[in-house]
């Protein structure tokens, strides 16, 4: 049974930073790309980021270039979301799952992790 549990959200003030992690199990978390996406009420889930199996390569949807990094931890089954310079348009709940760009092999979904950016 695949399971998705995101942390590390929470409220901070526009310029601050965060650091999400997502523990996966249930299935072979080391050879599935792995993505982080977000939601805001009344609005599709959102693609934001993306990293391959062997940590090489990274995508990221524009927005958050060049604030957010993607890294992941095979040992622990686990992918981080590192997010500098946030800003209150970035506040959402954020998700985690496994798959390419674009793609969700599993229809299973955590709980999600709040972040709210606002003074």
């Amino acid at each position: 049974q695949v399971q998705l549990v995101e942390s590390g959200g929470g409220w901070v003030q526009p310029g601050g930073s965060l650091r999400l992690s997502c523990e996966a199990s249930g299935f072979a978390f080391s050879t599935f790309f792995m993505s982080w996406y977000r939601q805001v009420p009344g609005k599709e889930r959102e693609l934001i980021a993306n990293i391959n199996t062997i940590s090489t390569r990274s995508t990221y949807e524009n927005s958050v270039k060049g604030r957010f990094t993607i890294t992941r931890d095979n040992a622990k089954n686990t992918v981080y979301l590192q997010m500098n310079s946030l800003e209150p348009e970035d506040t959402a709940v954020y998700f985690c799952n496994a798959g390419r760009w674009g793609t969700v092999p599993f229809e299973s979904w955590g709980q999600g992790t709040q972040v709210t950016v606002s003074s």
